[in-house]
């Protein structure tokens, strides 16, 4: 649930109440000099004043004491110093132009002033997510210097990115009432940017609070009706909570455990994401009721949860030991998941109490600003700072601004895969990342200079997703020029910003003409594969934002531009919109009734009914019986009726599952030329099979004079994305001589 905004503390004149405010943050954090911060709420407090006698009026959210004050309570939250809250409460008329930056140093120092000017670099971020405010993204120096600046910034002083989430917490509270466009601008930039980096720094207490905000305002119909479920069951949830708690309390105690216990529901967001994510309604949100126990150490944590599973039963393969394993973030807790009172599933989470400010302060929990030397740096708060420095490295990498959006996305994504070198250095990376990924992470010219890779001592494709405990070593050539391959995402060779940076700047690099030609044959070949042609190049060229056509093939043949972005373009121009694989539904791709709570896949719409002797509930593995002019009935798998039919006619058994919102499919036949060779065909419908592509229909001529094999597949595809992913992969199998889609005209 989203955080509810609190009142300020105010005179009876409507103004802040300046020293009740004081006394309040006092309560909440450490002040090394009340006074000082008394004075920059006076300064503040007035610059309004003067603001608003000029004006003679204040716009909604333009008080930037009122907005200064909220954002320091946020801070105080965290439990910050007092530099970082008196920069809070001065930031706002600095960045306003009321007050020079010089007269904060004079009268506060150094120190809030370099934090106020750090705040206002990070305001790159925002000028990058949204271009239009300026000039073309990536176009202008003075922006990437300004970014470069915001960077270093935050790596010297991780406070300063502290303090831009605080002022993001605010204004995304303050756009409540706002206009419907700034509402959605303030929730994309912070959905974007600013709850992943709260994530990435171990912030809960600020991430939870951004993530349902924003998600408030981006998917308004599905927060509310999430928010409306839950507030139905409130009155019977917290009664169950009550009961639950009172009866952990006991049991611990009995046990000898000093336990802090607490029930909650879970966040909106998270529920959303949980549902997309596994395809399934609110009602199969099991972890809806969640308890936290907070105990003193970490035997006592591993004491409780044998306490919590001896009183009820634990549901297997839904236990996680984040205490032996701490996340990459430094995150630590047992989570379990049991069958509680009234066979209802309950999520529990066990910590220590420093633990839980770790998980809800992240960085803040430790901090390293008041008299600690770096020798008392722990490694998670150093992992964090090192992050921040990765981020500058991949942005002097890139040497634009056109990604650095999706690093910040991408990037600071929770899941990690952690590999050895052959030394048995530990490096970290994001999953899905590849032996080309690594090369380029040990060093520049490792990448360039790969040309296979060894993992766990064993031959690997270099598109081989690499996973936590695989020790890796690189194969390397004399010749020291990456491939163009590599820059093709179909092909799956490169995960991370920072490999396809490295190897587009060395692209970038060549000979214009090489690219251009290289570019033009990247293209034509896609053009063939697709069954593409009659293309205008030079409006195809406009489409994609360069001018001439050479231009479009040097910007492909440098690897700033994707193929497949490109043929897309091209299909809409040459192509009338109902034949564009662009997830247009077909007749075939209504074969999924949606009237319907089951789904079976490949044969149409069939009857379905539901089995009398076993009853099967959403949720419970299902199968398919075939009855004779009643359609499929639909049994559980374990149920002995089927069990017994099965064995007599096993034919008659088919595969179905708990329905969904079907995808738009659109038939497509590909054509395949190939040596003929024993496995040919089984190597070519496992690819078929790992795209969870559906095949309709296939048909294979060998001509025995050339030892030839000609197959044509009738196959469903998705987008032309998965089509162009497909036939990359099929190419790139051994004795695949060509691979395209057959247009029938």
């Amino acid at each position: 649930m989203v955080k509810v905004r609190e009142d300020y503390a105010v005179t009876a004149d409507g103004h802040v109440d300046i020293e009740g405010w004081v006394k309040a943050i006092q309560s909440r954090t450490q002040l090394d000099d009340v006074d000082e911060l008394r004075r920059a709420c006076r300064l503040s407090a007035e610059i309004d004043l003067k603001a608003f006698r000029e004006d003679r009026q204040w716009a909604p959210g333009a008080s930037s004491f009122r907005t200064g004050v909220e954002m320091a309570q946020v801070l105080a939250e965290l439990h910050m110093d007092q530099s970082s809250l008196i920069a809070a409460v001065l930031y706002r008329a600095v960045r306003e132009e009321r007050i020079p930056l010089e007269t904060i140093r004079k009268e506060f120092g150094d120190e809030v002033a370099r934090l106020i000017d750090g705040v206002q670099q990070m305001a790159a971020i925002s000028s990058i997510h949204h271009p239009l405010k300026g000039n073309v993204l990536g176009q202008t120096q003075g922006q990437l210097d300004n970014v470069r600046k915001m960077l270093v910034t935050m790596i010297d002083d991780v406070r300063v990115a502290l303090i831009k989430l605080a002022e993001r917490t605010s204004a995304i509270r303050a756009v409540k009432d706002a206009p419907s466009e700034k509402r959605m601008r303030v929730a994309r930039e912070v959905f974007d940017i600013y709850a992943p980096l709260a994530h990435r720094l171990g912030i809960g207490h600020i991430k939870w609070e951004l993530e349902d905000l924003s998600f408030r305002y981006l998917h308004g119909s599905a927060y509310k009706k999430i928010a409306k479920l839950l507030d139905e069951k409130r009155l019977d949830r917290d009664e169950y909570i009550r009961r639950v708690q009172d009866s952990l309390k006991g049991e611990l105690e009995a046990s000898g455990i000093q336990a802090d216990i607490s029930g909650r529901a879970k966040h909106i967001y998270s529920i959303w994401r949980k549902m997309r994510r596994k395809g399934i309604d609110f009602s199969q949100i099991y972890d809806v009721r969640a308890f936290r126990i907070l105990v003193p150490g970490v035997r006592d944590c591993y004491a409780a949860l044998g306490i919590v599973h001896s009183l009820w039963r634990h549901i297997p393969h839904e236990f996680d030991d984040y205490i032996a394993s701490p996340k990459e973030n430094g995150y630590q807790s047992l989570h379990t998941a049991v069958i509680g009172p009234e066979g209802k599933v309950m999520e529990v989470q066990i910590r220590t109490h420093e633990m839980h400010e770790e998980a809800e302060l992240g960085v803040c929990a430790h901090w390293l600003y008041k008299g600690m030397d770096k020798s008392n740096r722990s490694s998670s708060y150093d992992a964090k700072i090192n992050w921040l420095r990765q981020v500058l490295d991949w942005q002097e990498d890139l040497g634009d601004l056109s990604g650095l959006v999706d690093q910040l996305k991408n990037d600071v994504a929770p899941d990690r895969v952690y590999v050895f070198t052959p030394e048995g250095h530990v490096v970290d990376m994001p999953q899905g990342a590849t032996p080309v990924d690594f090369a380029y992470r040990v060093h520049t010219e490792v990448g360039h200079s790969c040309r296979g890779a060894k993992v766990n001592g064993r031959i690997v494709p270099l598109t081989y997703p690499l996973k936590t405990g695989d020790q890796v070593f690189i194969l390397t050539s004399n010749n020291q020029a990456p491939s163009r391959d590599w820059l093709n995402p179909s092909l799956g060779y490169i995960q991370t910003s920072r490999a396809r940076a490295k190897v587009t700047h060395w692209f970038k690099e060549q000979n214009r003409d090489d690219n251009i030609a290289d570019g033009r044959a990247i293209l034509d070949d896609e053009f063939t594969r697709l069954s593409i042609d009659d293309v205008p190049l030079d409006r195809l060229a406009q489409r994609v934002n360069y001018k001439t056509a050479d231009d479009m093939f040097a910007a492909i043949g440098a690897g700033d531009l994707r193929p497949t972005h490109v043929a897309n373009m091209a299909q809409e121009l040459v192509e009338p919109r109902s034949r564009q694989l662009d997830l247009r539904l077909s007749a075939k791709a209504e074969r999924y009734g949606t009237d319907s709570d089951i789904r079976i896949e490949g044969v149409g719409n069939l009857k379905t009914q539901v089995a009398k002797c076993c009853k099967p509930l959403p949720g419970d593995p299902i199968v398919g019986w075939i009855t004779v002019g009643r359609g499929v009935t639909v049994h559980r798998q374990d149920c002995m009726t089927f069990l017994h039919q099965r064995d007599h006619e096993p034919n008659r058994v088919i595969e179905v599952s708990w329905g969904g919102h079907p995808e738009a499919v659109y038939p497509v036949d590909v054509e395949i030329e190939a040596y003929d060779r024993s496995g040919l065909l089984r190597d070519i419908t496992t690819v078929l099979a790992s795209s969870r592509s559906n095949v309709l229909a296939l048909n294979t001529r060998t001509n025995p004079d050339d030892h030839t094999a000609t197959m044509t597949v009738t196959m469903e595809i998705r987008s032309l994305e998965q089509l162009a992913r497909l036939l990359a992969q099929i190419r790139n199998l051994p004795n695949v001589l060509d691979v395209r889609r057959k247009r029938s005209h």
